[in-house]
C-alpha cells in the first residue's frame, strides 16, 4: 500500500514495497536516524527502569528502526510510537508516523483514533514527567503551568504532522484524479480521432460515388444521343445526303455539349488548383468569338448550356431536353400539371437528371418506343414520371448501346438523398416506368 506521494502509474523501480529507489533511501535514512535517537534515549530509560544498559539501547534501536516500515504498515509504526511514549523515546518516529498515517488512504476514523491515542499518550506522559520533575526539584515552575505545558507539547508533536499529512494526502488524491481525467480525455481524443478518420474515409467513398453518378448523368445522355444519331446517319448516308449532313451536325453539337459539361464538372473537382495552360492553337480565336460559337452550337442542338457556367440544369430546360430526344427520332409526349415555380437548386437539378436518365434508358433499351414525360407541381412537392411503351421488335435505329446498370441506382440515390420517393419497374403493357417525388425544399417561390 502506497501511503506517500508516489503515483500508482509510476513504473516500479524500487526494492520490496517501495515504488522508487529514492523512496527506499529516504525511509532507510529516517529509520537509521530514528534508531539512533531511540537508542540514545534508551540509555536513560534503562537507568530509570533499572535495566541493563545493553537492553535499553537494544530496545531503543529496535523500536526506532520500525520507522522503515512506515509506507508498508503506517498503523504499526504509530502503535509502536505510542507504546514507547512512556519511555520518553521516539519523537521523530511519532512525528513521521503520524504524517504518513494522515497522508495515507486509510479511513478517516482510523486516522483520528490513532492520532487521538498519540495525543493522549503524549499528554499523560508530559503531565507525569512534569510532576516528577517538580517533585524532585529539577523543574521550578508553578504547578498551574503544568497543564499548559503538557497540552502545548502534545499538540505541538501531534497536530502539525497530522494536518500536513491530511493536506498532502488530499492534494495527492486530487492530482491522481486529474491525471486519470487527463488519461481518459486522451483516450477519448484518440477515439474521436479514429472516428474522424472513419468518417473521412466514409466521406471520401461517398464523394467518389457522387462523382461517378454525376459523370454518368452528365455524359451518358449526350453520348447516347450521339450514338443514336450516328446509327441514323449510317442508315441514311447514301439515301438522303441532306438528312445525313443534318444528323452529322447534331452529332457534333452533342459532342461539344458533352465536352462542355465534362469540363465544368472537372473544373469543380479541381477547384483551388491553378488552371492548366491551354495547348497552343494555330490561330486562336478571341474569347467573345469562342463564346458566340458555343452559344450558336448549343442553340442548334435545341438545349444550350445555362446562363452561367458551372450552374446545374433546372426544370426550365426540360423542354430543350425533350426536343433533343425528338431530334434523335424518339416520339415524346410531354405534359405539365400545376403552376410552374422555382424550387431549390438541388431539387431542380435532381428532377432534371431523373428525366434525363429515364430518356437515356429509353434510347438504350427501347429504341423506337414512344415515351411519355409527366411533370406535376404540387403544394409541397414536385413529381415527375417517364414511361415508355413496348419497343418494336425490329428497330431501324437500334445502335446496340451498352449499359452499366448504374442509371436506376444513381437516380434512386439522388432522390432519396433529398428525402424523396423513387419507384421504377416494368408496366403491364410491356414498357417501363420511372417515377419520383421530391419535396419542394427551401428557396422555392410561388
Amino acid at each position: 500500500m502506497t501511503t506517500t506521494g508516489d503515483s500508482g502509474n509510476t513504473a516500479r523501480t524500487g526494492p520490496w514495497w517501495w515504488e522508487r529507489r529514492r523512496s527506499a533511501v529516504l525511509d532507510i535514512g529516517l529509520g537509521v536516524v530514528s534508531a539512533a535517537e531511540c537508542g540514545a534515549e534508551g540509555v536513560e530509560f534503562s537507568r530509570d527502569a533499572g535495566l541493563p544498559l545493553a537492553v535499553g539501547v537494544a530496545f531503543g534501536l529496535l523500536a526506532g528502526a520500525t520507522l522503515v516500515l512506515r509506507r508498508r504498515w503506517p498503523i504499526a509504526v504509530v502503535l509502536v510510537a505510542v507504546a514507547v511514549t512512556p519511555a520518553q523515546m521516539g519523537v521523530l518516529m511519532t512525528i513521521v508516523g503520524l504524517y504518513t498515517l494522515a497522508a495515507s488512504e486509510l479511513p478517516r476514523r482510523i486516522i483520528g483514533a490513532l492520532s487521538g491515542m498519540s495525543l493522549a499518550g503524549t499528554l499523560i506522559v508530559t503531565l507525569v514527567r512534569a510532576n516528577q520533575d517538580i517533585a524532585s526539584g529539577d523543574l521550578t515552575i508553578g504547578e498551574g503551568f503544568i497543564p499548559f505545558i503538557a497540552i502545548s507539547t502534545s499538540l505541538g508533536i501531534t497536530a502539525p504532522p497530522v494536518l500536513l499529512g491530511l493536506y498532502v494526502g488530499a492534494r495527492r488524491r486530487l492530482m491522481e484524479s486529474l491525471r486519470e481525467r487527463a488519461d481518459s480525455l486522451e483516450r477519448e481524443l484518440q477515439l474521436l480521432a479514429e472516428r474522424a478518420e472513419e468518417r473521412a474515409e466514409w466521406a471520401r467513398n461517398e464523394e467518389r460515388t457522387r462523382i461517378a453518378r454525376d459523370m454518368h448523368d452528365v455524359v451518358a445522355h449526350r453520348v447516347s444521343l450521339m450514338v443514336v444519331h450516328a446509327a441514323a446517319l449510317q442508315a441514311v448516308a447514301r439515301k438522303d445526303p441532306e438528312k445525313a449532313v443534318k444528323n452529322a451536325a447534331l452529332v457534333g453539337d452533342m459532342g461539344r455539349q458533352a465536352l462542355t459539361e465534362l469540363r465544368e464538372m472537372l473544373g469543380v473537382l479541381r477547384a483551388g488548383e491553378p488552371p492548366a495552360r491551354p495547348a497552343p492553337a494555330p490561330a486562336p480565336l478571341p474569347l467573345a468569338a469562342v463564346r458566340e460559337a458555343a452559344a450558336q452550337a448549343a442553340s442548334r442542338a435545341g438545349g444550350g448550356v445555362g446562363p452561367e457556367a458551372g450552374e446545374g440544369p433546372c426544370l426550365a430546360e426540360l423542354d430543350a431536353l425533350v426536343e433533343q430526344s425528338r431530334a434523335a427520332g424518339m416520339v415524346v409526349d410531354m405534359s405539365v400539371e400545376g403552376e410552374a415555380r422555382v424550387y431549390a437548386a438541388e431539387v431542380e437539378e435532381t428532377a432534371y437528371r431523373v428525366v434525363q436518365e429515364a430518356l437515356t434508358n429509353v434510347h438504350k433499351h427501347a429504341a423506337g418506343a414512344k415515351a411519355y414525360v409527366r411533370l406535376a407541381h404540387r403544394g409541397g412537392e414536385v413529381a415527375m414520371q417517364v414511361e415508355n411503351g413496348p419497343p418494336p421488335e425490329v428497330s431501324p435505329q437500334d445502335a446496340r448501346l451498352p449499359s452499366g446498370g448504374n442509371g436506376l441506382v444513381g437516380m434512386k440515390e439522388r432522390v432519396t438523398a433529398l428525402g424523396g420517393v423513387f419507384v421504377s419497374g416494368p408496366t403491364d403493357a410491356g414498357g417501363f416506368r420511372v417515377s419520383a417525388v421530391l419535396p419542394a425544399g427551401v428557396g422555392g417561390q410561388g
